[in-house]
């Protein structure tokens, strides 16, 4: 088997295509993983180029993956391929006739206080690991940034200690998702939890350079925590504190920031505001190019059609009872 680090004919058209793509403004740092991953498999098999019976192969690679996810990879490799078609035209590109399947996106699971409340405490009990010292303290500012400040787990993942401005409760999230930059101001609850977790982070002595993880992890270093282990560490909560949907299925880490959305709704409801006046703060908050991005999050849950039914009939109930005397 031919060492990963050989090279393939795949090896200059990636650096272009990806050169080419950020010379547009994009970040392509996920494509740049899935390519980077398929160049490894081409070079592992011996092979020189790319051709249907290798990616068949490279593709049964990622059976494990839901299928959107698949998808999505599959359709990386063709863009790719389509780019290096205009140099190279005899170059292979996959169909997509013979890629996975679409798959309905599961509706997300709004969760409770209640339930959050429940996980804080799961996450007090978790013992310190040789590799997370801070382990409990970690998961327990985690849980409460993504719940209450509705942050998108790689923002989350990238918030380096000079990002966090622990007296006024700001964090600075730099270059998310659209390319967007934001400060994210931290409710009087939340800050309280974050300059507790700095305390406990200073008195580890861990690095406290301005470039450092927030979400310090020993084990690696500055990097801190990786996507996969912050997700995992929060599925082994939701399952510790009981929390699931009436069918039994569990959250994923995403549904938090649906149910971060959710509440600030019910938040409006209950005090009365105008919701509608409120949309653009919240999809300024949440990093949302519009209101558009904002309203995929605004689940008609029975809490806020409650709300809603409540405002409708003290605005226009009247109006019904004089149509039906």
């Amino acid at each position: 088997m031919t060492d990963a680090t050989c090279s393939t004919a795949l090896d200059r058209p990636i650096a272009a295509y990806l050169a080419n793509q950020r010379a547009l403004g994009r970040g392509y740092h996920n494509e740049e993983q899935v390519l980077g991953s398929l160049r490894r498999f081409v070079a592992q098999a011996s092979a020189k180029d790319l051709d249907q019976m290798l990616f068949d192969r490279w593709c049964d690679t990622l059976r494990d993956l839901a299928a959107n996810t698949r998808r999505a990879r599959q359709l990386i490799v063709r863009k790719f391929c389509l780019y290096r078609r205009r140099s190279e035209p005899g170059c292979f590109v996959p169909d997509p006739l013979c890629f996975a399947r679409l798959q309905p996106y599961r509706d997300p699971i709004i969760i409770e206080p209640g339930q959050i409340a429940r996980m804080l405490t799961a996450a007090d009990r978790l013992a310190p690991a040789p590799g997370s010292p801070l382990l409990p303290a970690v998961m327990r500012i985690a849980i409460v940034l993504l719940y209450t400040a509705g942050l998108r787990r790689g923002e989350l993942l990238r918030l380096a200690l000079g990002d966090v401005d622990p007296r006024s409760g700001v964090l600075r999230v730099r270059e998310s998702k659209f390319h967007k930059s934001r400060l994210v101001p931290l409710s009087a609850d939340a800050r309280s939890e974050l300059r507790r977790y700095l305390r406990k982070r200073l008195a580890a002595g861990l690095d406290s350079r301005p470039g450092a993880a927030l979400l310090y992890n020993t084990t690696r270093g500055q990097r801190g925590y990786t996507g996969t282990g912050i997700s995992d560490g929060i599925h082994r909560l939701f399952e510790a504190a009981g929390v699931h949907a009436s069918s039994g299925r569990r959250p994923c880490i995403h549904d938090l920031r649906h149910s971060f959305a959710v509440q600030a709704l019910l938040r409006w409801y209950r005090v009365d505001a105008d919701v509608q006046s409120q949309l653009p703060r919240l999809a300024m908050y949440m990093g949302h190019v519009s209101i558009v991005s904002t309203a995929y999050y605004l689940r008609l849950v029975p809490a806020v059609a409650s709300l809603a039914s409540e405002r409708f009939e003290r605005a226009f109930g009247n109006l019904l009872e004089e149509a039906h005397p």
